[in-house]
Parts: C-alpha cells; sequence; structure tokens
C-alpha cells in the first residue's frame, strides 16, 4: 500500500450568463481543490458568487483560475501579451474571486492559470514571473500551481511562494513534459483505467511516459480532472475511489 497523498483538483465556475458548463455541483462534492474561473475566458459575477459558495459548503480549497481575455476561445487560443498587461489582469481577477471570498468569509487557497495563459508560462519566463508576482504581491499566503518542472514553479520559488506541482490524468504528454497540444488526437485520455495508470505511476514512481515511449521524471502534488465534459463526474470518481484503494490519501494542498 502507498503513504502518498494527493490533492485533486478540477476546473469550475465556468458557466456564463444562460449557459451552463460542467456539472459544478456534483464535481465539488468529490474534489479537494476548486480553480474557479474569474471571468476573462468564462464565469461572471453570478457564477463566482455561487461556485464560492458550492465550493465552501463541501470543504473545498477555493482557488482563482485567470485566463487570457478570450470568452469566445474559452482561453485557448494563444494570444499575443505583454508581460505587464498579464500581471495586470491576473490581478485584476485574482482580486475579482477574492472579493466573493470575502462575501462567503472564506479564504482564498491557490491560484492556477488557465488554458493558453498556464500552457505559455510553463515555458514562458517572463509571463511566468508576472503571474508569480502578481500572486506574491497580492497575497504571499497563496499556492500556485504550475505544471511539473515549469518556468511557472521556478518562478514561484523565485518569489518564496509555496507550489503546487501539477499533473493531468485525463492529458497525454510530450518528451519535454509538455502536455499534447489539445489539437493532437491523441492529446486526451478518455479511458478511466488508463488514466489511473498514469496518475499511478506519477504519484508512486514520479514519472511519466509520453506519447513516443519516453520516460518524464515528474512531480505530482496535486492532480487535474477537467469538469466541462459530460463524462467528468463519472471520472473523478472512478479515480478518487482507485486511488483511495491503492492506499492513497486525498487531501486539499496546505492541509
Amino acid at each position: 500500500m502507498s503513504n502518498h497523498q494527493i490533492d485533486l483538483n478540477s476546473d469550475v465556475g465556468e458557466s456564463f450568463g444562460a449557459y451552463t458548463i460542467g456539472l459544478d455541483d456534483e464535481v465539488l462534492k468529490v474534489i479537494t481543490s476548486a480553480n474557479i474561473a474569474c471571468g476573462y475566458h468564462a464565469g461572471d459575477h453570478n457564477t463566482m458568487f455561487d461556485t464560492v459558495k458550492t465550493a465552501t459548503e463541501n470543504g473545498a480549497g477555493i482557488g482563482a483560475h485567470p485566463g487570457l481575455p478570450d470568452l469566445m476561445g474559452f482561453g485557448r487560443r494563444n494570444i499575443v501579451v505583454d508581460p505587464e498587461d498579464v500581471y495586470h489582469f491576473v490581478t485584476y481577477q485574482i482580486g475579482a474571486l477574492k472579493g466573493f471570498c470575502h462575501v462567503h468569509d472564506v479564504e482564498m487557497n491557490h491560484v492556477k492559470a488557465h488554458g493558453a495563459l498556464y500552457n505559455m508560462a510553463a515555458s514562458d519566463a517572463a509571463i511566468a514571473d508576472a503571474i508569480a508576482r502578481s500572486v506574491k504581491n497580492i497575497d504571499s499566503h497563496l499556492i500556485l500551481f504550475g505544471l511539473s518542472g515549469s518556468e511557472l514553479i521556478n518562478a514561484g520559488e523565485k518569489y518564496g511562494l509555496r507550489t503546487a506541482s501539477e499533473v493531468f490524468a485525463d492529458r497525454t504528454y510530450q518528451p519535454d513534459g509538455t502536455l499534447t497540444p489539445r489539437s493532437d488526437e491523441q492529446a486526451m485520455i478518455t479511458d478511466p483505467d488508463q488514466a489511473v495508470r498514469q496518475v499511478l505511476q506519477m504519484i508512486n514512481d514520479n514519472r511519466v511516459i509520453a506519447v513516443d515511449g519516453t520516460a518524464v521524471d515528474i512531480k505530482a502534488d496535486t492532480i487535474c480532472v477537467h469538469g466541462d465534459n459530460p463524462h467528468a463526474l463519472n471520472f473523478v470518481e472512478q479515480l478518487r475511489e482507485r486511488l483511495s484503494d491503492e492506499g492513497i490519501a486525498i487531501r486539499r494542498i496546505g492541509e
């Protein structure tokens, strides 16, 4: 049996206006950390209020999930941005969610960038620096989530932040440790058994097998399972059950 522990996070609060995305009410019952959209790539003021409330009721750690200003593209399109602009719009989004946390009398736990911004920060040191600097200046107690081995983790450590190296249950990896682009047909893992095998290897062996068969060193503090597809709930439930069966404790980062 394993003596490891892991955080289980999901991106939530991504509904907007009349449009409902994801199964947040159910997913929030089984995850330990909630990354809540802050209005730039998805989410709105009503959704943010409701999602913070529901996450608090379920005991999930609350995190800001800032993205690029790209509602049409759901924050997944690469946009040329100046690092200082990134610093400002990340600060704006974290501050917005922090307001709703204050209203609900709950502390914010972490920050995780979304989509294209997350991927850009993984390899672009200037973008990573802007995000980490924003987190540091708003609240140095916030935990910065970033792709394991990424520039964002390096930037967080440079600013003295607590960092959480993130791995993905439902995504494949490239030989350099980055995620396979979503445009690639191999990008997503839809078989729960395959996802569990990948996660167990990342937790127990600190490595993952890339799409070309290369073994890549990796650190796993928190696992992301995406909540914006119809199978997300079943996927998260199965993953949590299988990890528990392996003796891996599921706990929120920061506990």
